[in-house]
């Protein structure tokens, strides 16, 4: 069998030293099973909720496709993916998806599962936002230039978050609004630090709130539904796209083997599962 020339992007990791931490176990010998290894583009709401850690490993095991994760904002996902950097894509961003999609250098787009974002902010809320809509929720904040702390990383969360103040019909800046350029959980800790208000995703927030000092105060708006979908990449994308390890990524994740594990992830610990398994639906069915 011929073999491929190396990953782009492994060559880049190589550089920085990060292809261990990227690929999994130090000190893993290369073998024959490096020809069935995918880099998947995912957001860190995926990697700091947990949900990975029960996802890979199955996967894996059922499939025999290693997978080496590069949890970015989804914004960043994106674009290693229109760049052929990357096999596969899970994020949660629906409209820059589209514009993705719209490319050409994809194949399928299919939806996963969901969960919500969430404002979340100080117990004596002293923006008075508490069971506010969204949209009205940002106006009270900005109205009282409480702290509102962004991630500014183009991830999907921010997306949405720019997305509430538009319809809130506010460009947020001054010194009360400030962008962290992190990932959720950072940005949540840098929020609890400074007694501050944020948009989360509802997973990455309950994986953390126990060292926290941050309450969810507005939650339940139609505005704030939260999908994510996997994207496969394509070689029209980048001659090194593993179009089979994509495939078959996609095809495990809307399988039902993938959605038990995806529904039953965080009851145990929470209450609750972190997210809705979806597959088979479309977006428009979770909002009617």
């Amino acid at each position: 069998m011929k073999r491929r020339s190396p990953h782009p992007l492994l060559l880049l990791l190589a550089t920085l030293g990060l292809v261990a931490a990227a690929c999994g176990s130090p000190g893993q010998a290369a073998g024959p099973g490096d020809e069935r290894s995918l880099i998947l583009a995912t957001t860190t709401s995926t990697q700091d909720s947990g949900l990975l850690e029960e996802l890979l490993p199955a996967f894996t095991a059922d499939t025999g496709w290693q997978v080496k994760p590069i949890a970015v904002g989804t914004g960043q996902a994106l674009e290693l993916g229109r760049r052929g950097e990357v096999d596969v894509l899970l994020v949660h961003a629906p409209p820059a998806e589209k514009k993705l999609v719209a490319t050409g250098t994809t194949g399928r787009r299919l939806l996963v599962m969901h969960n919500d974002f969430v404002l979340v902010g100080p117990a004596t809320d002293p923006a008075g936002i508490r069971d506010e809509a969204a949209a009205d929720a940002l106006g009270g904040i900005a109205g009282a230039r409480q702290l509102f702390v962004s991630r500014g990383d183009d991830s999907g969360t921010e997306k949405k978050e720019l997305a509430l103040w538009e319809q809130a019909g506010i460009s947020p800046s001054g010194g009360w609004y400030q962008s962290t350029g992190q990932g959720m959980a950072a940005t949540l800790r840098v929020a609890s630090e400074k007694r501050g208000y944020t948009l989360t995703d509802r997973a990455t927030f309950l994986a953390l709130r126990d060292t926290l000092d941050l309450e969810v105060l507005v939650e339940g708006d139609p505005g704030l539904l939260n999908p994510y979908h996997v994207i496969e990449m394509t070689t029209a994308a980048g001659d090194s796209v593993r179009e089979e390890g994509a495939a078959a990524f996609a095809d495990w994740l809307v399988s039902a083997r993938a959605q038990k594990i995806i529904a039953g992830f965080g009851v145990r610990e929470y209450g609750r599962p972190l997210f809705v398994p979806d597959a088979g639906k479309s977006v428009s069915e979770l909002t009617s």
